[in-house]
């Protein structure tokens, strides 16, 4: 006579990984997504693995993060809609076309990170993050998405900047990673397309110690559409 588990049974084997249980309840690993600035601990474990670190290496896997910063879930984009217009005032929108990278088609999950600071790095405004990259094209990551400024214009302080992070999936570290950054100032608000540089991690909100990412000619790539009544 064929016997089954009992529920005891189902509840103690769940907890654990026991491929001879009825089915095999192996843990998924954890998507680690880290808040602002708490990659930056991680910066030097990530250089060893890209400096030729192995996956069996001690240094393979950052330090456990807390775990309010886990997730089992696929990120989502938080693109906020356009702000109502007000008389004389401006509105920007900002269509992130492509970014250039020369390892573009080894990014798994890219998606980029749009905040507003001041010149002492303090958010302006709600940080948006893009969905998730619509498609890699040799040294190309397009996105092909429209960020809404959330302040008009002429309410942004002076001094103040536009930054763009792009973020990766690091499946042996498991978590998301900031791999170059780029800004605009206020000066570079025009109507139209543009190309910024791209620097290397991590953010630098205060813009004091800027590295380029590299010589080559691979670049951020927007267009700027401005809405005034």
């Amino acid at each position: 006579m064929k016997t089954y588990p009992t529920i005891t049974e189902i509840l103690k084997n769940i907890l654990t990984y026991n491929k001879e249980f009825p089915f095999d309840v192996q843990p998924v690993p954890l998507r680690r997504i880290l808040a602002p600035g708490e990659e930056e601990h991680l910066e030097f474990e990530e250089d060893e693995e890209e400096s030729g670190a192995g996956a069996g290496s001690p240094d393979s896997f950052p330090a456990r993060v807390p775990a309010k910063y886990e997730t089992y879930l696929m990120r989502k984009s938080t693109l906020l809609p356009r702000l109502p217009s007000e008389p004389g005032m401006t509105l920007l929108t900002i269509r992130i076309e492509k970014i250039g990278l020369k390892d573009a088609g080894q990014c798994i999950d890219p998606y980029i990170t749009v905040s507003v600071k001041d010149l002492n790095g303090i958010d302006l405004t709600p940080v948006q993050d893009t969905p998730v990259a619509s498609r890699k094209e040799d040294t190309y990551v397009h996105f092909n998405v429209d960020i809404e400024l959330q302040k008009h214009v002429e309410k942004l302080t002076k001094g103040a900047a536009i930054f763009f992070e792009f973020k990766h999936y690091k499946p042996k570290k498991r978590f998301t990673s900031t791999k170059c950054f780029a800004f605009m100032e206020m000066d570079e608000i025009k109507p139209g397309p543009i190309v910024i540089e791209l620097y290397k991690k991590p953010t630098d909100f205060k813009r004091k110690k800027l590295q380029l990412l590299t010589k080559k000619p691979l670049y951020l790539h927007l267009h700027q559409t401005l809405h005034k009544e």
